[in-house]
């Protein structure tokens, strides 16, 4: 359907993307650190041992809609996994705004990334508008976590859904249900892959809504950003958790 929908509304889509990258309002990436340790409360107890925790993706991942880092995803997240796991949390964000998965891999490959227990990725919107398929998109993110995983020492990886861009307001319509329909069939193939790898969890973005976004209508806001922080805080302790658990 999406392909007849494509040769059908081609000039419509292509007239309508080139009018939203002309007309997009262009925020900057947060300001702020983009590596640090994160202490535990002083009313928690703390442990000695301390979690490496690994921020990798796109503009979301960099804070793209928040003035600062302490708004966006990274440092908020290393926040909450100290005061939930009571261990310091040695965090770093490596991020620029407009790569897709494949575009994510080079990236990498011009930092030094140190040991990292756990891997949280946000990738997705720009494979969306680059129409990256499917199959290559789950190839790259493969990719991407065998590389952090052999490198980097990553063993639990929180990979981040798509956004629900049906409901996008920077766009209009049919580009609007275009990349909505578009982003759901990579969201299905990432969870399909997710379901099949038990070192492998999902985080969605689905719950989004519009009138929460950034001022350009196409970035998480700062009510978004703290519940995503959160929601990934969550599912990563409830990882910490079972396999605690699992020893006992």
């Amino acid at each position: 359907m999406l392909v007849l929908a494509k040769i059908l509304l081609g000039p419509i889509l292509l007239a309508q993307g080139k009018w939203l990258r002309k007309t997009a309002l262009r925020l900057p990436e947060a300001a702020g650190p983009r590596l640090g340790v994160e202490l535990p409360p002083a009313a928690v107890p703390t442990a000695s041992e301390a979690l490496n925790l690994l921020v990798v993706g796109d503009s979301s991942a960099a804070g793209v809609g928040v003035a600062h880092q302490e708004q966006a995803l990274a440092l908020p997240l290393a926040r909450h996994l100290a005061a939930r796991s009571g261990r310091p949390v040695a965090w770093r964000l490596v991020a620029q705004s407009g790569v897709n998965s494949l575009e994510a891999l080079a990236l990498l490959a011009q930092h030094e990334i140190g040991p990292a227990t756990v891997l949280v990725v946000a990738l997705g919107t720009n494979d969306v508008t680059s129409q990256m398929p499917p199959r290559q998109y789950v190839a790259n993110l493969k990719l991407l976590a065998g590389r952090l995983m052999a490198q980097a020492g990553v063993a639990h990886i929180v990979f981040t859904g798509l956004p629900p861009l049906h409901t996008l307001p920077a766009a209009p319509q049919p580009l609007r249900w275009y990349l909505g329909r578009y982003a759901r069939k990579l969201d299905r193939a990432l969870r399909a892959w997710i379901a099949e790898d038990p070192a492998l969890r999902y985080c969605s973005l689905q719950w989004a809504l519009p009138h929460e976004m950034a001022i350009d209508k196409f970035h998480p806001g700062h009510g978004q950003y703290a519940r995503w922080a959160r929601m990934a805080a969550e599912i990563i302790e409830a990882e910490f958790m079972r396999m605690s658990s699992g020893r006992d």
